[in-house]
């Protein structure tokens, strides 16, 4: 089981079947972070929040027996394709990292069965959860990518 568990968390890290997320953060520069190209909808900015909303949104499902559904889509996207600060910017980033630790601490400890639901109101699993997560930032990852390259920032 333990095996298995490190697989999880080498996929949820990424680099397995897509670029993990801190290499594409390499790519992106302060000045293109809100910039939109190729009649793309959404900015570096926006889709990189939106993954870690979401992300954290599980988190709070797996972690919290009192856990309220937030409004889709628009909780879970910026209401502005903005932020106040430089200091903003890297707030967003620590917090998505150290929200994905802190899944990534759930899959390690053993007591925390997999296959159980994590609350009373669903069926959901601990596994079911950890996968969404993966398929998620998989998918947005992606797009991530395509950002980069629509604006010249990563080879094509």
């Amino acid at each position: 089981m333990q095996e298995f568990r490190d697989q999880l968390i080498k996929h949820l890290k990424g680099g397995a079947a897509f670029m993990p997320v801190e290499e594409l953060l390499k790519f992106i520069s302060s000045e293109a972070l809100f910039k939109r190209s190729l009649d793309l909808p959404y900015s570096f900015f926006e889709i990189f929040y939106h993954m870690r909303f979401a992300q954290k949104d599980i988190l709070d499902y797996i972690k919290d027996e009192n856990y309220t559904t937030h409004r889709w889509p628009e909780d879970y996207w910026p209401e502005n394709n903005d932020i106040d600060s430089c200091v903003d910017w890297e707030l967003l980033k620590t917090h998505f990292f150290e929200e994905q630790e802190e899944l990534i601490n759930f899959l390690e400890d053993p007591n925390n069965d997999l296959l159980k639901p994590v609350n009373t109101e669903t069926k959901n699993t601990l596994l079911r959860e950890v996968l969404l997560v993966i398929e998620h930032n998989a998918y947005h990852t992606g797009q991530l990518l395509i950002v980069l390259r629509s604006l010249g920032l990563y080879p094509a």
